[in-house]
């Protein structure tokens, strides 16, 4: 498998300012209440320059949350050994404590269930993520279990950011993760 080529460092910081000017717009109102013209004059670049990278709003905010689902991945996988099936590893704790500031976007693009944009982007990596990891231990039930840690943790998380699961980002991370270990250990 080849490795794509490096991005061009003028994309990769059209793309950065792009990404800061979304968030900054998300701060102070909804989504649905940003503009492509508010988002290109914060960034300070063209209309037809945002259209080369974007399609929309709605792949920009996808892309600006991008990192969350990667910290979400490394956050579940931040422990080494035997996991307490108890205490989430710090790093999780501290992924959901970390979703607070830009909490009204990702409410947005993250639907309760884990559906929406986010939640698919999500899913696909997190399953990926999985799967390797039980195929690498030579699991046959790897993608079954796959697919139901993807789907447990994007569930939850959605449903969390939604207020249908009562819990403090504390609790909430310490419950997912008894899910994803009991799933884990399923034989």
């Amino acid at each position: 498998m080849s490795t794509p080529p490096p991005e061009d460092p003028r994309t990769a910081r059209t793309r950065e300012r792009l990404r800061r000017a979304l968030l900054d717009e998300c701060a102070e109102r909804p989504l649905a209440r940003v503009s492509v013209a508010a988002v290109v004059r914060r960034a300070e670049v063209g209309r037809a320059t945002f259209y080369l990278h974007y399609d929309g709003l709605e792949a920009l905010a996808v892309d600006a949350c991008a990192d969350v689902v990667r910290e979400a991945v490394e956050a579940l996988h931040a422990w080494r050994g035997r996991p307490d099936p108890v205490h989430a590893p710090p790093a999780l704790v501290e992924f959901f404590a970390s979703l607070t500031p830009h909490s009204a976007l990702y409410r947005e693009l993250l639907s309760p269930g884990g559906q929406g944009p986010l939640g698919q982007v999500l899913h696909r990596d997190l399953r990926a993520y999985s799967l390797r990891e039980r195929e690498l231990a030579g699991r046959a039930d790897a993608p079954l279990v796959a697919s139901a840690v993807a789907a447990t943790f994007a569930g939850v998380l959605g449903d969390w950011l939604h207020g249908l699961i009562e819990a403090t980002s504390e609790e909430v991370a310490h419950q997912v993760w008894q899910l994803l270990v009991a799933l884990h250990a399923s034989r």
